[in-house]
């Protein structure tokens, strides 16, 4: 088989050939792909990036980018994701969370719990930029502070930025 890169494969997954004939005869895998518990890939087929497996399943048919597998045999899930849900899953993404077997039919309350408070924080950089915009019209020193990009989840990193956005605010807070 062949796997590409950060690929999560979780225990006893099978990747496996489906005959003996010379050539190719076991499945190969994009980047980022997840196969879950004790699914099966079988044959020379080709699961794009991105693609989710889920546990159980057996896959012997090619699976296009993106897409969700689940099932015997295995079937593509096409989640017709709103707007509100293409966005929380890109600020997801930005801060490393995977909901890997969280689905519609099954809620997990923490699962909605995680989105209500990535809708939350979309909501509310949305408003900053509007009171940044508005400060800026009315006092054109205002000195505009840029965030920091949500590309990591390290929490010594975060007490460290913290603690720059703290002395940032005491400072603006000193009276003129």
């Amino acid at each position: 088989a062949e796997i590409g890169d950060d690929c999560t494969l979780y225990h006893g997954v099978t990747l496996g050939g489906t005959s003996w004939e010379k050539g190719k005869r076991h499945p190969t895998l994009g980047n980022n792909v997840v196969v879950g518990a004790g699914a099966k890939v079988l044959g020379p087929i080709t699961l794009g990036d991105g693609v989710r497996v889920g546990s159980n399943s057996v896959v012997v048919k090619d699976v296009l980018s993106g897409a969700t597998v689940v099932g015997v045999p295995g079937r593509i899930v096409c989640p017709d994701r709103s707007e509100a849900e293409r966005r929380r899953h890109a600020t997801a993404q930005k801060l490393g969370f995977d909901a890997y077997g969280a689905t519609q039919d099954a809620p997990d309350p923490v699962a909605n719990a995680i989105n209500s408070l990535l809708d939350h924080v979309h909501v509310m950089d949305s408003k900053m930029e509007i009171m940044c915009a508005a400060l800026k019209r009315l006092d054109a020193d205002y000195a505009d502070i840029a965030l920091p990009e949500l590309d990591d989840c390290g929490i010594s990193d975060a007490v460290d930025e913290r603690d720059g956005a703290d002395a940032k605010r005491e400072k603006l807070d000193e009276p003129n």
